[in-house]
């Protein structure tokens, strides 16, 4: 078995990262960290941090998108959790060999130049996980 080394972070889906800003930074007084883009997922994402766990808010960039989707049929709300493994391909493969339902079968890009892959909620008692492999500059 193949563990994940960490959690990465914990995925809130929201209609706006604007609207929430405040709640988030001075209300919780988590340290906000950046907003990045990702176009791949058609999503706008704002970084937080509390002690080592981060919180990234998913605003949708698209009414297309997978984030908006979940924000019209469930509402604003917990999205996924995310853990950090060395090796999402060899994870994949192993956790598909155990009989795990996964919506990526191959990692695509994610924010922080990560390479990321979800696992079916139906697999994890209705919680959507996303594996993400940081990473490795300086390789090759």
């Amino acid at each position: 078995m193949i563990k994940p080394k960490a959690v990465n972070h914990i995925g809130i889906a929201v209609t706006s990262i604007d609207k929430h800003r405040e709640y988030y930074e001075n209300v919780l007084g988590a340290e906000f960290e950046a907003i990045e883009e990702v176009p791949s997922q058609k999503v706008r994402v704002a970084f937080y941090k509390i002690g080592e766990l981060r919180l990234e808010l998913l605003e949708p960039s698209d009414p297309t998108s997978t984030i908006a989707t979940f924000i019209e049929k469930r509402g604003e709300g917990m999205h996924h959790v995310a853990y950090t493994v060395d090796d999402i391909e060899a994870r994949l493969a192993d956790l598909k060999a155990r009989g795990v339902r996964l919506i990526d079968e191959q990692p695509r890009p994610g924010a922080h130049h990560m390479q990321i892959a979800f696992l079916h909620p139906k697999s994890s008692a209705g919680v959507l996980t996303e594996l993400c492999e940081p990473p490795k500059f300086g390789a090759g």
